[in-house]
């Protein structure tokens, strides 16, 4: 599974279970979308 993230936008690729699973990760998170894109966008 790849993730790719910029400034404006959140890409995930892979299996349709990879990514279920992924965007489950994500919303456990209180971080809005906006906020987890800022928050990786130093790194």
């Amino acid at each position: 599974m790849k993730v790719y993230r910029n400034q404006n936008q959140l890409r995930i690729i892979g299996k349709a279970w990879e990514i279920k699973a992924k965007l489950r990760e994500l919303s456990q998170s209180t971080l809005t979308v906006k906020e987890y894109l800022s928050k990786f966008r130093y790194e």
